[in-house]
């Protein structure tokens, strides 16, 4: 009988767990300067972008990461202190994730790229890698 209401507690209790966010990014990139470069954070099933806040963060090597973008509704934007204009945020509600657009990408953006929403961890980066020819 004891057992039975050990399953019942369990029960109840991994019933009220929820699922957690987790943003995907793919871990690396290619670029050529010059061209208007998508780098997408997709949100997992159960949440929406439209409902959230995304944050993108660029950490050069050896830096330390920069904010240099928020992205919550069209009105509800902006970017961080010194970041150029050719940084913007996309939202793609079809595909429930968010794009970095860096419009004409320069050698300069060689980076790691985060993307994180509101306070939850950095789950995954992307790393923009030059044509090496073009280096």
């Amino acid at each position: 009988m004891w057992w039975t209401y050990s399953v019942l507690f369990l029960g109840w209790l991994f019933s009220g767990l929820e699922s957690q966010m987790i943003l995907t990014q793919p871990s690396s990139m290619s670029a050529s300067p010059g061209v208007t470069f998508n780098i997408p954070c997709r949100m997992n099933t159960g949440y929406s972008i439209n409902s959230e806040r995304a944050r993108w963060y660029q950490q050069k090597p050896g830096g330390v990461p920069r904010f240099l973008y928020h992205y919550y509704t069209s009105t509800d934007q902006g970017r961080g202190t010194g970041v150029p204009e050719r940084f913007s945020v996309s939202p793609d509600a079809s595909q429930n994730l968010w794009n970095l657009v860096i419009s004409g990408v320069q050698m300069e953006d060689d980076a790691v790229y985060y993307c994180a929403s509101w306070d939850y961890k950095l789950t995954g980066h992307t790393v923009i890698d030059f044509n090496e020819e073009l280096r």
